[in-house]
């Protein structure tokens, strides 16, 4: 924390609501990464940052001033996700496996390269969902947060050997739903291709034995482009049958 935020944070202690104000713009965008790698819902995390400030302000008195500011800030969004978390299995709500994905824009980004980038932090984030609390809270605070292991542990109340180990096990456990992920898009594409050349295969033997048409021209005869109508009709009624390309 530099002297300008402490100075915001020792006339927000002192009750003045402005000096506060400042320091929810300074870390609004943190303590929202947080919520929503959490909470993998960009409604939910919205409303779970504000509500971690809300706490925050009205915890100022209990504030330890030896302790990092943004470590005890972080810590109260932590448990507020979590209680967030538990109560969605209470109520048998399931975690969201297609979240809506923040990406920050560049001038020099192509549209196809963001759209991977989208693409694979969706992917990201959906695997991230299905970790436990207990180890998706280290590693969005090591990797989207960079905090270190000491501030980690600060936050989650545990030893930076612990914090260690969890990282270890959740990224064992993100790789192997990863290849999980991936055996499961192998296996669905293999399908597709053998559905797409079943119907490709049908639409040729029902050309096969069609009779030959027969034309009548008073001009020359042309050969026609065999290769390139045939292959037009087959894709025509492989589109027209459902299959996917």
């Amino acid at each position: 924390m530099n002297e300008q935020e402490q100075d915001w944070l020792d006339r927000a202690r002192a009750g003045e609501q402005e000096a506060f104000g400042f320091l929810v713009e300074t870390y609004q965008r943190p303590v929202f990464a947080l919520a929503y790698r959490m909470l993998g819902d960009l409604s939910e995390a919205e409303d779970a940052a504000q509500e971690t400030f809300l706490r925050a302000y009205a915890r100022l008195d209990q504030y330890d001033p030896g302790r990092k500011f943004s470590t005890w800030l972080f810590s109260i969004a932590n448990y507020h996700c979590i209680d967030r978390l538990r109560k969605r299995r209470v109520q048998f709500v399931g975690l969201d496996e297609s979240p809506v994905v923040f990406t920050l824009e560049s001038d020099s980004a192509r549209p196809e390269e963001e759209t991977l980038a989208v693409e694979q932090a969706e992917e990201m984030q959906a695997l991230v969902n299905q970790l436990e609390p207990e180890y998706r809270t280290p590693l969005v605070l090591r990797y989207w947060n960079d905090c270190s292991y000491q501030e980690i542990a600060d936050v989650m109340d545990i030893s930076v050997p612990a914090v260690k180990s969890r990282l270890f096990r959740a990224r064992k456990k993100l790789a192997e739903l990863y290849e999980t992920a991936q055996q499961t898009h192998r296996v669905e594409g293999a399908r597709a291709s053998a559905g797409l050349s079943g119907q490709i295969q049908a639409a040729q033997n029902a050309e096969a034995n069609q009779p030959p048409a027969r034309f009548e021209s008073a001009g020359p005869a042309e050969k026609p482009e065999e290769g390139w109508t045939a292959q037009t009709l087959l894709l025509h009624r492989a589109l027209i049958s459902g299959a996917s390309l």
